[in-house]
């Protein structure tokens, strides 16, 4: 059984946190004359002046609705990397504990890890990009606080098995973190239908990408209530503003949009997949589970830098662990697409 009391570092446990004007009241109309808030108003026409709900508990219950999930298992931050990093600071001690990632995958897990003083601990990916369980169950002891998944997987796109996943959350007793931002590309179930069944387990998505939104930097975390707990107790007093929480709350009324725009994007991609293939010099375009393909090629980088001449811009991948001679390409509207395919083939 993961103890998830004993995994949080000492002093985070005790931290009395800070208390905000919010906190002590948490109605919505009143005399307000608590937070020291200019009374007279804002500067523009909406009334800013006053601070957000710093639970953002009207869009957590929404959220929650839509998420099959009850509002205590839900955080929301500025964007996924905000609760990684929370993460870190809630149950990695610096220059003791370590956590393990599976490279190649999203860069953000060894940039938070390098800022706290945590190491990170690499288990390469297997040279068809799934989990080498094995090597990830040989690295951890008492001192691995977190393993991060990414699912589907950041450059390369492709799902993890579910069957290694779910080996990984039953046996080892620190947090596991799966990060689904793609997950709405997938056919596959979200492990947020299983947080009842692993009380380790943490699942980061993101409003970025399906719902497109990347410019209001909205990130979820779903977990027990005592995992979240702990989020909570050292966040920002209000991390995030109330234009994104009205804002958002706006979208989730118009769910049939976000799905009529993965639809049209997973057409562009089966499109993009044929031409892509169609090319000479392509050597592999892998399978993907998301918006975006990893796509093996001769000469990548210099292929790299003449698209960019033609300010088609996608991402350099060559430099990583096994995806040598790659270039990531998202997905992009039909005609971005053609764009991109007819300067590749005038190569």
């Amino acid at each position: 059984m993961v103890d998830i009391h004993a995994l949080v570092r000492p002093h985070i446990r005790d931290l009395k946190p800070y208390s905000s004007a919010r906190d002590e009241y948490t109605g919505s109309e009143g005399v307000f004359l608590d937070a020291n808030e200019n009374a007279l108003g804002s500067i523009t026409e909406r009334p800013w002046n006053r601070y957000p709900d710093p639970y953002q508990r009207t869009l957590k219950a929404k959220v929650a609705e839509l998420k099959g999930v009850a509002p205590e298992q839900l955080f929301l931050g500025n964007g996924s990397d905000e609760p990684i990093d929370l993460l870190f600071r809630a149950f990695c001690e610096p220059k003791t504990d370590h956590v393990i990632i599976n490279p190649p995958t999203y860069g953000m897990y060894q940039v938070s890890a390098d800022i706290h003083q945590v190491e990170a601990k690499a288990v390469p990916l297997t040279t068809d990009f799934q989990l080498d369980v094995e090597g990830i169950t040989s690295l951890w002891n008492a001192q691995t606080k977190i393993i991060f998944i990414c699912s589907p997987n950041n450059p390369t796109g492709n799902e993890m098995p579910c069957a290694q996943v779910e080996e990984i959350l039953k046996n080892f007793h620190g947090l596991v973190v799966v990060d689904e931002a793609y997950i709405d590309f997938s056919e596959s179930p979200s492990w947020v239908q299983r947080l009842e069944e692993f009380p380790n387990l943490v699942v980061l998505q993101t409003f970025s990408k399906a719902w497109g939104l990347a410019g209001l930097r909205l990130g979820m975390a779903f977990a027990s209530a005592q995992i979240l707990g702990f989020l909570n107790k050292i966040k920002a007093p209000y991390n995030l503003s109330g234009l994104v929480q009205e804002t958002v709350l706006e979208a989730l009324n118009h769910v049939e949009k976000k799905d009529e725009m993965v639809a049209q994007l997973l057409q562009n991609k089966q499109a993009l997949e044929a031409d892509l293939k169609a090319l000479p010099f392509v050597q592999k375009v892998y399978s993907s589970d998301a918006n975006f393909f990893l796509v093996k090629m001769r000469d990548a980088k210099a292929i790299f830098n003449r698209l960019i001449a033609q300010k088609i811009i996608v991402r350099d991948r060559s430099g990583v662990l096994l995806c040598e001679d790659g270039l990531r390409i998202t997905v992009g509207t039909s005609q971005e697409n053609h764009t991109l395919v007819e300067a590749l083939k005038a190569l």
